[in-house]
């Protein structure tokens, strides 16, 4: 399914340009900066190269760079960082690295640069090292930001929450599309996301080899179990549904193969099998013969992954992608002092 203004369900891996390409982000000259990503004639404090890098992943560059600015001011508490005040010069300007601390699927570095570009202004210089859905090793460098010290530290922290999160859902979700490599099946996610992240969080799903469901409950129906009772039975709930949207997909959940073939029989694009075995997965296989789409859910882990894929399913429906993704780990280590005369360069 494809919505206005989003990505395709299925995304190749979007690449920023050559990986070590120096630029400049932060404002543009008048330091405010217009869209011309197509999202809309809306003002946007990031810089033209940054908009751009985050429209071509598929993200509005105005949510990143209200969550960005939400981070930060939750981080400052409407103060300043004191530590960082206290301890370092004004005028000190230094060059540090993001570095993965464990190997893993990276996500989210065109945000950490939202979050750099935020704080230092157009003060700040970024080499990347390696883009969004690249496998990275332990110790590997992903970025190297040259910006004054100050503003390197406040950012810290907000750069890496985003970053850390964004990678550890890219690679939990890499681990499943790995385990079902070559059945033909596609790991999918759920709205089982953080308030206000969701976005960003299903474009790391897509980093990491997965696709999306819905982004949200205007986008396609699901029709579950407490729609079903509600509604009266499962092929009432799909004729109303139908009847009420009638260009609108329209997923089915079923508990049993009589409510399958309910379903089936009133014309679902997509049935999602609820806690259904691998054999009764099989079952509903050769039930649907192709008719629909089939999605399992429920009972599902990495170890069975592939069984449920073998029996011709479509997708895996895999909601702790997002809820229950670790972070991956990734830091950031100041590597100099920028030199006065490079300073003045």
């Amino acid at each position: 399914m494809t919505t206005p203004d989003r990505p395709p369900q299925s995304v190749l891996l979007p690449q920023f340009g050559p990986p070590d390409r120096t630029v400049a982000v932060g404002v543009d000259g008048s330091g405010a900066g217009v869209c011309g990503c197509g999202f809309g004639p809306v003002e946007c404090g990031l810089g033209p190269v940054l908009v751009e890098m985050l429209a071509a992943a598929g993200l509005d560059p105005v949510v990143v760079e209200d969550v960005v600015r939400l981070a930060i001011e939750e981080d400052l508490g409407q103060g300043a960082d004191v530590t960082t005040v206290a301890t370092v010069p004004e005028d000190a300007r230094a060059r540090g690295d993001f570095t993965a601390r464990e190997a893993g699927v990276v996500a989210g570095m065109p945000v950490a640069e939202a979050v750099l570009s935020v704080v230092c202004g157009d003060d700040v210089v970024v080499e990347r090292h390696v883009a969004d859905g690249a496998s990275v090793a332990a110790g590997q460098r992903l970025l190297t930001v040259t910006a004054r010290t100050r503003d390197l530290l406040t950012a810290e922290r907000s750069a890496l929450n985003l970053l850390c999160r964004l990678s550890g859902i890219a690679t939990a979700t890499n681990r499943w599309v790995l385990a079902i490599e070559g059945t033909g099946a596609q790991v999918r996610d759920t709205r089982k996301t953080t308030p206000g992240l969701r976005s960003l969080e299903k474009y790391a799903v897509r980093c990491g080899g997965g696709v999306n469901l819905r982004m949200s409950l205007s986008d396609a129906a699901l029709v579950k179990d407490n729609h079903v009772i509600a509604a009266g039975g499962v092929a009432r709930a799909f004729a109303l549904v139908r009847a009420e949207f009638p260009d609108v997909p329209v997923e089915v959940e079923v508990d049993t193969l009589r409510q399958l073939r309910e379903a089936l029989a009133e014309g679902a694009d997509l049935i999602l099998l609820d806690n259904f075995t691998p054999d009764e997965t099989a079952g509903a296989v050769a039930v649907v013969a192709g008719r629909a789409l089939l999605e399992s859910s429920g009972r599902l882990t990495l170890a069975t992954a592939r069984a449920y894929a073998e029996t011709g399913v479509n997708f895996l429906s895999v909601g702790a992608l997002t809820h229950s993704a670790p972070i991956l780990d990734i830091g950031l280590d100041l590597r100099a002092q920028v030199p006065a005369a490079q300073r003045e360069a």
